[in-house]
């Protein structure tokens, strides 16, 4: 972002250059023959179809410069949004853990009580005890992880990242897909297309300054020593240079290379633009399927764990099918969050693959 304000404010910087007039010059000689004292005053002119040229040229290169600042904000707020979705994730499986490894002490609980009542074996207890320090285990890392989240989400939005300092308060939603738009051209495509439009008004500027602009210089001459003319005697002539020993051929050929490699950086932007924006729809497509599969399962691995659950608790199932059910419910319900926070940030990437000039950046 700094780099492109940077590079805005010099392509500003060569617009003021570009529109300013260049400044007289004031001559002061002197010679034994009169008159003595001569004063002249040099004023550049400047063709308007030259000067045509070069505004043109950096009006667009700073539009060119303020698009693509708008990219790059664009770009760092997609860069943020995925850090907090994935802050959001990882929070929501924080939370999930937790609630399993609570679930794993009830069930330890519950296997405890069947072997004091002589309902159940010691093989039961352990397996338990293993089961709930092993989910304890994974609650502690998901927390860490959800930690390490939020640190990095503060460092992207430039705030310390040694202790947490953010309170997460959005909900973990798949979003919206952007609606296609052929208005505007690409964030992308339109920078590459103004370069294209200043590297052709610098071609022809080149081409045109092979008769640069004259200057019109006027003055006095006075100071006859002896004679009758002391008085000021106005003086006027006009300058044109000649192209003979330079003809600006090496300006008009960098232009033209410039102009050449415009127009393939032109059809770059336009080939990869296309190709991120169709495939950022195909991703954001796919994931918001996958979302959907991972529901449905989830609502399946739910319901066999509460089955197996009961049975477990009326002593019609023994305990390592529950654990079994229990860890396909804990699997379906991780997959599930990374496919939700998969989906938004999908369509948070198209929405910042097929913004246009004309959009707002969210």
């Amino acid at each position: 972002m700094g780099m492109a304000r940077a590079d805005s404010a010099m392509a500003k910087g060569a617009l003021l250059t570009a529109r300013q007039f260049e400044n007289p010059t004031v001559g002061v000689s002197y010679s034994r023959s009169t008159p003595q004292e001569h004063y002249a005053v040099d004023l550049p002119l400047d063709y308007p179809w030259l000067r045509r040229d070069r505004v043109g040229s950096a009006e667009a290169g700073y539009a060119a410069a303020r698009i693509r600042l708008k990219l790059e904000r664009a770009a760092s707020a997609y860069e943020v949004d995925a850090g907090y979705t994935e802050a959001l994730s990882t929070a929501q499986r924080a939370r999930l853990s937790a609630l399993t490894a609570r679930d794993a002490d009830s069930v330890l609980t519950l296997a405890k009580h069947r072997h004091d009542a002589g309902d159940g074996s010691e093989l039961d207890v352990q397996l338990a005890i293993v089961n709930a320090g092993q989910l304890a285990n994974d609650a502690a890392r998901d927390h860490l992880d959800a930690q390490s989240a939020l640190l990095a989400l503060q460092a992207m939005i430039g705030l310390a990242a040694d202790s947490v300092r953010v309170v997460l308060t959005d909900t973990l939603e798949p979003g919206t897909m952007r609606a296609a738009t052929a208005a505007a051209p690409l964030l992308a495509v339109a920078a590459a297309e103004e370069d294209l439009v200043a590297a052709d008004r610098a071609l022809a500027l080149a081409r045109g300054l092979l008769w640069p602009a004259p200057s019109v210089s006027l003055g006095f001459e006075s100071r006859d020593p002896g004679g009758t003319e002391n008085q000021a005697l106005p003086t006027i002539g006009i300058s044109f240079p000649l192209p003979i020993l330079n003809k600006n051929t090496g300006a008009v050929a960098q232009a033209q290379a410039a102009r050449d490699r415009a127009a393939a950086a032109r059809l770059a932007a336009q080939i990869g633009a296309t190709q991120q924006a169709a495939k950022a729809s195909r991703e954001a497509t796919a994931a918001r399927a996958r979302l959907d599969r991972s529901a449905q399962l989830l609502r399946a691995a739910d319901r066999v764990a509460a089955l197996a659950l009961v049975a477990f608790r009326e002593g019609a199932a023994a305990l390592p099918s529950v654990l079994e059910a229990q860890r396909s419910a804990r699997a379906a319900m991780t997959q599930y969050v990374n496919d939700l926070a998969a989906t938004r940030t999908a369509n948070a990437l198209l929405q910042f693959a097929t913004l246009t000039v004309n959009d707002t950046i969210p």
